[in-house]
């Protein structure tokens, strides 16, 4: 009987349009393929090995996608995307989280995501921003849980070497910029970041590549007039657990 069972899939729309990513890349069509959550996937979202890891939603998409490809190697508004339709698939589009003590409950199925300008897109996908001191150009990548890995690791092993060091911004620089003027060796972009890079144009740098990132919209405002960000958690899947 089970080979009779076909699970229904909905196609999901990417913030990023997949754009940032290789043209071999199963999400550089901007859409990925999901099928409806089952109770195998609710194994999943209780699995406290995973739970502890901090990996069960990564496990979670792992299952539900159809298109295969790295979890590690997605940015993460086209996760947050992938993770609510999920959640709808799942569950409904009704989602009830506690905030300051007090319960708030949106519609799922309204969340948009966010305008993604793709023209200002490089053929490979990179961004692109000029200093707005001295007209300086770079290019850079939307980082990927992957990339913030390798961040992250560079800086434990800097902190591990100079005590007290823990040079985050200028090491996600290092990573993130692709090139500067057109130049792509790592020495001098590396070189430009410690040395040539103001902290203004570094501060207007890294606004904009947050703001102009693919995302879904996650803002929400409560009742009070505060602006907050819909939690995706464990729960957001689960409410009980």
């Amino acid at each position: 009987m089970s080979e009779k069972i076909k699970f229904p899939t909905e196609m999901v729309e990417l913030p990023s349009k997949g754009k940032i990513y290789p043209k071999d890349h199963p999400l550089s069509s901007g859409k990925v393929e999901m099928k409806y959550m089952t109770a195998r996937e609710e194994d999943i979202l209780t699995n406290q090995n995973f739970i502890e890891k901090g990996t069960v939603l990564d496990k979670l998409m792992e299952s539900l996608t159809m298109n295969k490809f790295d979890i590690k190697d997605v940015h993460t508004g086209d996760k947050n995307a992938i993770f609510i339709a999920a959640r709808v698939l799942g569950y409904g589009s009704e989602y009830k989280f506690m905030y300051d003590d007090k319960e708030h409950e949106i519609d799922l199925s309204k969340v948009d995501n966010k305008p993604f300008n793709v023209d200002a897109l490089t053929d490979e996908g990179y961004g692109t921003f000029e200093m707005p001191s001295n007209g300086t150009k770079v290019e850079f990548k939307y980082l990927t849980e992957k990339n913030i890995e390798s961040i992250d690791s560079e800086i434990a092993g800097i902190a591990k070497l100079k005590k007290g060091a823990a040079p985050e911004i200028t090491t996600k620089l290092k990573h993130q910029i692709i090139s500067v003027n057109g130049d792509t060796n790592k020495n001098e972009i590396r070189s430009y970041v410690d040395n040539f890079l103001l902290a203004r144009d570094s501060r207007a740098f890294r606004i904009y590549e947050k703001e102009s990132a693919p995302d879904v919209d996650l803002s929400y405002t409560t009742e009070d007039g505060k602006e907050i960000s819909i939690p995706i958690t464990v729960n957001f899947f689960w409410p009980d657990l």
